[in-house]
């Protein structure tokens, strides 16, 4: 089944860049393009029409967390994620599955799907390939994630094996290929991409043969799974060109949970179109803004009596209104709207890099862009 009104092309290309439109029922994407994180279907502190103007396109929710609360059958009442929220504008969803083993003590994966205790209420509870597609069938979201087995990067202690560990990332791929069919034939809702998940550890063979298998299934777009764990970058641009080669050029590709702006434009350089992270409003709470210049710790002392913009460079609301003394004393004291400020910041940097990515491969100038923000990665 392919997902009608859900078409993606590619307008223009800067070596394996690209840059491309993304076509759903609830609007078109401009790619490469970020997805601001709305757990419970809203990003903290910041409204819809704020992320709209902020330039966001597309909001994440986490099906694992909606499923909890306040349930599927309460968001698919009042509208599906579009009318419950008032976000008008597409949405993607997870599939819960690293929720669910990130969160829990008390996982255990088998072949029917994993069994685990809930976080809210301790209660046992299960998530199988077909019941994590149902739930995102009732959230009513534009793309939907397949069930998929996450490795960690490292092993944990206790024994588990990593992502590193060739036998058990063979194991994961496997086992995601199965879940990833029994997804597919799951899927009754024809307004509703579904993605397949890649998977194969830190092992380019393994990814390519993970990205063939998935695409042999028949998905509307592909998602890298179990990276920008830790690994490094350059293993992590191996990998990316490795799952590139089986995946085909007419379908989106999505780098799920990669979040810093290095890490990001590398991704688009290795022709990643989709993104999404909590960095950005999660480093905007603990007061850390990111600048072209570098990454800003506004909550040091050197600020108090800052009379300047958080960022000359930026064009937020933030920065066009407020100090960079005023910002640290709403943060230092606890006090909510330093802490929307921030994020309304750090949001519009994110959504601004990658409308500049944008235009940089429709001009062929990406590689200037990436050493212009190379500041961007430091601590000032």
């Amino acid at each position: 089944m392919k997902a009608a009104g859900f078409r993606f092309g590619v307008d223009a290309r800067d070596g394996a860049a690209r840059r491309g439109r993304l076509q759903t029922p609830h609007g078109t994407i401009e790619t490469p393009a970020f997805m601001p994180v709305a757990t419970y279907g809203a990003v903290r502190g910041v409204s819809g029409e704020e992320l709209r103007s902020l330039g966001a396109q597309i909001l994440l929710a986490n099906t694992y967390h909606l499923h909890e609360r306040p349930g599927e059958e309460v968001v698919e009442s009042l509208g599906g994620l579009h009318g419950f929220t008032g976000w008008s504008g597409p949405w993607l969803t997870d599939s819960g599955g690293y929720q669910v083993t990130s969160l829990s003590e008390r996982v255990r994966v088998e072949e029917h799907g994993v069994e685990f205790a809930s976080a809210l209420d301790g209660r046992h509870r299960t998530l199988t390939p077909e019941g994590a597609i149902e739930i995102q069938q009732a959230l009513g979201s534009d793309v939907a994630m397949v069930l998929d087995e996450c490795l960690p990067s490292k092993a944990r202690a206790g024994g588990e094996r990593s992502a590193s560990d060739p036998l058990r990332a063979r194991g994961a791929l496997e086992r995601t290929l199965r879940w990833a069919e029994r997804s597919a034939a799951a899927r009754s809702r024809d307004d509703q991409a579904v993605f397949g998940i890649v998977q194969g550890g830190a092992v380019p063979e393994l990814r390519r043969e993970s990205a063939a298998g998935t695409v042999s299934i028949g998905f509307d777009g592909y998602a890298h799974g179990g990276l920008g764990l830790g690994e490094p970058p350059e293993l992590r641009e191996e990998l990316l060109a490795a799952t590139h080669e089986a995946l085909p050029a007419d379908t989106p590709r999505y780098l799920m949970g990669l979040g810093l702006p290095q890490d990001i434009l590398a991704g688009v350089a290795a022709g990643v179109d989709l993104f999404d992270c909590v960095v950005p409003t999660r480093h905007a709470r603990h007061g850390l803004l990111y600048t072209e210049a570098g990454v800003l710790p506004i909550k040091g002392a050197r600020f108090a009596e800052d009379s300047g913009p958080p960022d000359p460079a930026c064009d937020c609301p933030t920065c066009a209104v407020h100090s960079r003394g005023y910002l640290r004393h709403l943060l230092r004291t606890g006090e909510a709207l330093g802490a929307r400020l921030a994020s309304v910041h750090n949001l519009r940097f994110y959504l601004r890099l990658l409308g500049r990515a944008r235009d940089a491969i429709a001009t062929g100038r990406l590689g200037e862009l990436r050493v212009a923000l190379a500041p961007a990665a430091t601590r000032l």
